[in-house]
């Protein structure tokens, strides 16, 4: 006898209405993706839960894989047995027992197949009671248990969970939309790309580089970024847009004082338009507020006036401890933190305006044309799609949940 199934619950998608089954499908095919790895599962999925059956495969590696799919409340690994009363007690010793220091237990069954002829609260009394006389020195703790058997009698078979753990939340990648992420190679964008997939969001990335003033190895870093958060989600296709003739021409025709602000204003501009050409909705931004001069509120405002698209910010109210905690966690941290500089850190002005005017950037603007400039640069966008690879396991993945 042996753990054969995991058992994944939906989260907020029990919600959904008539549109939850589309969120399922699209669960379960994000599921499968991630468990190419290993060729032997097969997964089905139901109106209220989904079965991953192993065939084999290792139960504590696919469950670690799949505490990375976002749409996923919580998971079990599970035995499944006929719904014969003996083969369920059988099944329930062996999930107390499968190798792991036990003291207290308690058993929790949910009969769903009204047919069987013993009804829950029986059925708890009944397993309780065959546990205790098949052991030694473990007792029942109905509050603070070592140990929870979960029960579940369905139509087709009785399902025995012995331990469960917390999922990724949030929605299935691929359910709410497109997004285009701006991504440096800092620490910020990254995890605002890793929160937009938990919200359901399919991400895009577009990256402003100007070599030779920005290196190759700050390029692989953003390449590292993009491929690391593949994990959470599906293939992530990056934009890589030389910057430099138009930044170069930005520090040359605006005060500098206002540079930066026109530098992010011409880089809005060009992600809408690159957005709109690969037919997405929206923008993401890594922006937390009050971090940098070009983050007031003021500059925000400022910048924000040059494209009427909604901007996603998912750090706006946190503070920098909050986001490297999550880049730790999701493992970007110690690439973001490479001592390769990108175009917004190797043109820096000494004094940048923290609360630049849009009546006053507008006339600074008005005097310079970046259009053709603009054109040319989007023009030679190189793309490159990253896809997902092996899972990642890293135990200190699970102290985000």
């Amino acid at each position: 006898m042996e753990f054969d199934h995991i058992l994944i619950r939906y989260g907020e998608m029990s919600l959904k209405g008539k549109n939850q089954k589309t969120f399922i499908q699209q669960l379960k095919k994000n599921v499968q993706n991630k468990l190419k790895e290993f060729p032997n599962t097969h997964v089905k999925q139901s109106r209220d839960r989904m079965y991953v059956r192993l065939n084999g495969e290792d139960h504590e590696k696919v469950l670690q894989a799949c505490q990375q799919v976002f749409g996923i409340q919580s998971l079990s690994i599970a035995l499944r047995v006929e719904n014969d009363l003996e083969k369920i007690k059988e099944g329930s010793l062996y999930a107390l027992t499968d190798g792991h220091d036990v003291k207290t237990f308690k058993i929790t069954t949910k009969r769903t197949n009204k047919g069987f002829p013993v009804g829950s609260q029986e059925m708890n009394k009944v397993l309780g009671g065959h546990l205790l006389s098949n052991t030694d020195n473990i007792s029942v703790d109905v509050h603070n248990p070592d140990r929870e058997i979960r029960v579940e009698i369905r139509q087709d078979a009785t399902y025995i969970m012995s331990r469960t753990v917390l999922g990724a939340g949030g929605l299935p990648v691929g359910t709410t939309g497109k997004t285009l992420l701006l991504m440096s190679g800092g620490i910020d964008s990254p995890v605002a790309g890793y929160l937009a997939m938990k919200r359901g969001v399919q991400l895009e990335a577009i990256h402003f580089h100007s070599p030779p003033f920005t290196s190759e190895r700050a390029r692989q870093k953003v390449e590292d970024l993009a491929q690391t958060l593949t994990k959470f989600g599906n293939d992530i296709k990056v934009h890589y847009v030389p910057f430099t003739k138009l930044q170069q021409k930005i520090f040359k025709e605006i005060p500098e004082n206002y540079a930066m602000t026109a530098m992010r204003r011409v880089m809005m501009k060009m992600s809408e338009q690159l957005a709109r050409r690969e037919e997405i909705l929206s923008l993401a931004t890594g922006e937390s507020l009050g971090q940098v001069a070009s983050q007031t509120m003021e500059s925000m405002n400022t910048i924000n006036e040059v494209t009427n698209y909604p901007v996603i910010r998912p750090l706006v109210a946190m503070d920098k401890l909050e986001i490297i905690q999550i880049a730790e966690n999701i493992g970007t941290y110690d690439i973001s933190i490479r001592p390769y500089e990108d175009c917004c850190t190797v043109f820096v002005p000494r004094q940048p305006k923290t609360r630049p005017r849009r009546e006053k950037m507008n006339q600074f603007e008005s005097h310079v044309d970046f259009s053709k400039d603009m054109e040319d640069a989007l023009n030679q966008i190189e793309t490159v799609t990253y896809k997902p690879t092996v899972a990642e396991t890293k135990d200190d993945f699970e102290e985000l949940f």
